[in-house]
């Protein structure tokens, strides 16, 4: 199993380390513009190895896709933030030719390979992506849902007073502050609902700190976060590596499913060797089913910006 990510920097490092320390890639290659860039961060990722006791090969390159041939899965984590006095429009145009060249030069060196996107706005890259290649919908997967629902499930341990591993809770929708849709109604304890230990009050606290999740974290380190976004790509990677056949809320391109067309949103669907292996769909209230809906038309009027 070989991996591709592209972009070295805290995401793409974080992204590499974790799949090496999982040790089920035989081979992980980073790739960034910057020179020099991916090849020292693979060096020192490397000098841990003996600590760390992982066998995955970790290699850098300068922008040179050939060395990237014969990826089975690459995580596309390259764009850049939004910078002051920059409109949305400029940063997505700016992301969307980057994206858009990295899965063409991607797919020309790894015609088979299965492609996670990172980069924001991650749901409009991800259909970006679809709309470039053509690749089968299964081929390319958005992450959002995996990190949503991990910071989900960190709120409702904090708010229940209990371990994360006691917590079970998923984010659907788009991946942005106003599109997540977190399901607190389904969002359970050792299978008991959370309506059980936890008020109304303190319910709806959690969801809107989930739903700012990224946002605190930028306020507190004056960047985006990395070790979690690298934790979510990495139990992805896994997933189709192993055949695991686990359920990850992600961005899918939908085709009617949730009453939804020709739009990249996050919906619960099962991970496998061959990328996205199905796409379940669960049972929503009336409240859930309107606020996808709402979040559907928040991703379409930013994919509308690709123009």
């Amino acid at each position: 199993m070989k991996v591709t990510v592209v972009g070295a920097g805290a995401v793409g490092a974080s992204c590499a380390e974790y799949i090496a320390m999982k040790n089920f890639a035989s081979e992980v290659t980073l790739i960034d513009i910057k020179e020099g860039f991916a090849e020292g961060k693979a060096m020192d990722l490397m000098q841990t190895a003996s600590l760390m006791k992982f066998d995955t090969k970790i290699t850098g390159t300068t922008n040179d896709y050939s060395k990237t041939a014969g990826s089975d899965v690459a995580v596309i984590t390259s764009g850049i933030p939004r910078k002051p006095g920059m409109t949305r429009e400029e940063l997505i145009g700016i992301n969307a030719g980057i994206v858009k060249s990295v899965v063409t030069s991607l797919i020309e060196h790894s015609p088979n390979v299965i492609i996670i996107v990172v980069s924001n706005p991650m749901d409009t890259m991800a259909y970006l992506a679809h709309k470039a290649t053509g690749l089968p919908k299964n081929r390319i997967i958005g992450m959002g849902g995996a990190l949503d629902s991990a910071r989900f499930k960190f709120r409702l341990a904090e708010a229940l007073g209990c371990p994360q591993s006691d917590v079970d809770g998923m984010v659907i929708g788009g991946h942005s502050d106003t599109g997540m849709v977190p399901l607190i109604g389904k969002a359970a304890r050792n299978s008991v609902a959370v309506s059980e230990f936890l008020s109304e009050e303190r319910m709806q606290q959690v969801v809107e700190d989930t739903k700012v999740g990224g946002a605190t974290l930028t306020k507190l380190l004056g960047t985006s976060a990395w070790y979690a976004p690298g934790a979510a790509v990495s139990s992805m990677v896994q997933a189709i590596a192993c055949d695991q056949q686990k359920m990850f809320p992600c961005s899918a391109l939908l085709e009617g499913e949730y009453g939804l067309n020709d739009i990249s949103i996050g919906v619960p669907c099962i991970i496998g060797k061959n990328g996205i292996e199905k796409i379940v769909e669960i049972e929503l209230s009336d409240a859930e089913k309107a606020k996808i809906h709402e979040s559907a038309e928040g991703v379409k009027k930013t994919n509308a910006l690709l123009g």
